[in-house]
């Protein structure tokens, strides 16, 4: 498979190659050579300065000696008149004398560093001292961010990730200018978070005896699985990323996805022994609503909040099946007694329960779209996952919503053709389609806009085993995540984000993250939508003469990317020039899972200015709902 880093080579290049692209940036003439006499001065702010230290000497191998001469210097001071740039501005100047950067408040000067860093050769990332020239071309950036919220979230819950794993990848975040670090601490499948009121949550929530096997096949690994994080280990990662100007927003998740809960303590649910769970997917056993199982959860976010300063804490409130509160007469009798006509009133009561806690105590409630159903609790922010229309209600209502649709920003979907990929939950989210996203969707009303806080991509760690792994899926995904949050949407260009990576993902490379190189075949050659699906066996033609441009043997592959339907195909036929060269007839299946959906076509005998279609007898399971891409490529 061809890297697509050697065609970007044939794009336009910009002369630096900053991730995310700031908002104005005017090039000057010149250079600014970073050398042994290089002085750095912090003004009134001798915090920002330590990140020069920090992230300059062990590659450059230089001391950084303070000095308020103004030749050969880099410069960070505190400038109340750039207060227009908000709290995370800043204003980065670069002459052939100095490199100067002001901003109103301390993240400014972090972020302003951070870029400087990017302006610099990649070997900058390296800890340890190498042999380059230090030259920074001559630029003047006013920069602040286009959102406040620029998340992405790490699942620990299925497969754990270490203190240092998550404190590397804290570190990369910061590298990218993203500042929310949603931390999902709890599932069905762990409880990784020590409480010390309820000890037995991590002696018996966090360790499951055994895993199963790919896509919940029935067999298991046999093999434990667990962790957990100290509260003093907590308290490190959140000094660690507040220092990086990283927010935490911790997840507890209820009151579904608390078996691992329900296994140390049963009198949380329906009172029945149970075992911390082994499968993926939803479990039926969920919180009771009973005062004592209110006041558990009470309990654990009081020491939650202990650990995280942080505005928001986050509560799940997805997912949660109703059939355990259907059949208990207990809840039943409880939801009279409340005055309560439905399931989806008692959840939302029982959101609303957390939401006055949390409100007691100066934080808001934070969770995903699910918690609009029966009514969404004052004051508190949705996390808009199952497209954009539970955001777009929200915000419309006046309510705070992040945006992070699982067609766009769930990074633990395939991001590439999944034949060629590590085992993934199933999707289409490649690099293209996470940066294309846009969270001001379109029938917000006016002046609801200031209500969409940001977005955030998210990492659910099911089938991703080892953190190497997690590193693939997030970047370069993350890279794009960063920009949609940050970089103005006028400014905005794909092919240009993408000649900028190419040597972003060398800095990636010196900072040890494990990406994923973008390949060629990474674009369709074309795609279907549901205007061109009929309900039964159809046949769709596509124009593939870019692709198969030359004779020989390709691959052609259909991948469902949304919609409510799957879509089935018979056969793939290449005509060329009105004529059927050659077919290849198997039953294929893209959907939630793939099944056979790739077709053969070998020998092609093609000549320059040929017209090649890709002729597919096709049909939508159930209705036309159904759109995907589909990629052809020579091998």
């Amino acid at each position: 498979m061809i890297s697509l880093l050697a065609s970007l080579a044939m794009l336009p290049q910009t002369t630096v190659s900053l991730i995310p692209l700031p908002a104005q940036m005017t090039y000057g003439s010149g250079s600014f050579e970073i050398n042994e006499r290089t002085t750095v001065w912090h003004g009134s702010d001798p915090e920002s300065a330590k990140w020069i230290g920090r992230y300059f000497r062990p590659s450059t191998g230089f001391k950084f000696s303070e000095s308020s001469a103004q030749d050969n210097q880099i410069s960070l001071a505190l400038a109340s008149n750039l207060d227009h740039l908000g709290t995370e501005g800043y204003r980065l100047e670069v002459t052939p004398k100095a490199i100067n950067i002001t901003a109103p408040t301390e993240t400014g000067l972090f972020y302003g560093t951070q870029t400087l860093r990017q302006l610099l050769p990649p070997e900058i990332f390296q800890k340890t001292a190498q042999s380059v020239k230090w030259e920074v071309p001559c630029v003047v950036i006013e920069d602040q961010p286009r959102f406040k919220w620029r998340g992405i979230m790490l699942d620990v819950a299925r497969h754990f990730s270490t203190k240092a794993e998550v404190m590397k990848f804290i570190d990369t975040l910061s590298v990218h200018k993203i500042n929310t670090f949603h931390f999902h601490l709890t599932d069905d499948q762990g409880w990784r978070i020590e409480i010390k009121k309820y000890p037995r949550l991590t002696e018996i929530g966090s360790i499951r005896k055994e895993t199963v096997v790919g896509h919940n096949l029935p067999r298991y690994d046999g093999i434990p699985h667990g962790g957990f994080y100290t509260q003093d280990d907590l308290r490190e990662i959140v000094a660690f990323a507040a220092e990086r100007h990283v927010t935490i927003v911790p997840e507890i998740d209820m009151p579904g996805h608390m078996v691992a809960a329900i296994a140390a303590y049963p009198e949380l649910g329906d009172g029945k022994p149970a075992e911390v769970f082994q499968r993926w997917g939803v479990s039926d056993r969920v919180l009771n609503t009973s005062e004592k199982t209110v006041q558990f959860c009470r309990d654990v976010l009081t020491e939650v909040m202990d650990i995280f300063p942080g505005q928001f804490i986050h509560i799940g409130g997805d997912e949660c099946p109703k059939t355990q509160w259907k059949n208990d007469p207990a809840e039943q009798e409880r939801m009279k007694q409340r005055g309560l006509k439905d399931e989806h009133e008692l959840q939302s009561w029982f959101i609303q329960q957390m939401e006055d806690h949390l409100h007691k105590h100066g934080r808001r409630l934070i969770g995903w779209d699910e918690i609009l159903e029966g009514g969404l609790p004052k004051r508190s922010a949705v996390m808009s996952w199952r497209g954009t229309s539970g955001g777009l209600t929200a915000a419309n209502l006046g309510q705070d919503v992040v945006m992070t649709p699982t067609g766009n920003m769930y990074l633990d979907y395939y991001q590439g053709q999944p034949a060629e990929e590590p085992d993934a939950i199933g999707g289409f989210v490649p690099l293209r389609t996470v940066y294309s996203f846009n969270p001001q969707v379109a029938g917000i009303n006016q002046g609801n806009e200031k209500h969409i806080l940001g977005v955030q991509g998210n990492i659910w760690t099911e089938y991703m085993k080892s953190y190497s792994q997690r590193e693939y899926m997030a970047y370069p995904r993350a890279c794009a995540v960063a920009e949609v949050g940050w970089t103005p949407q006028p400014k905005r260009n794909y092919d240009e984000f993408l000649a900028r990576l190419a040597p972003h993902l060398k800095r990636l490379e010196a900072l040890g993250v494990n990406y994923r190189a973008p390949k060629a075949s990474d674009t369709p050659s074309g795609s279907w939508t549901p205007t061109m699906l009929k309900p039964n066996w159809s046949e769709v033609s596509w124009d593939i003469s870019k692709a198969v441009a030359q004779s020989g043997n390709y691959r052609i592959t259909f991948v469902y990317t949304g919609g409510a339907h799957r879509l089935d195909i018979q056969r793939a036929e290449i005509w060329v020039n009105g004529v059927m060269q050659k077919q290849d007839v198997h039953d294929g299946t893209t959907g939630g899972s793939h099944r056979a959906n790739q077709y053969r076509i070998d020998g092609l005998n093609i000549k320059t200015g040929d017209l090649v279609e890709l002729r597919a007898m096709v049909r939508p399971d159930g209705g036309t709902d159904s759109s995907g891409n589909i990629y052809v490529e020579r091998v």
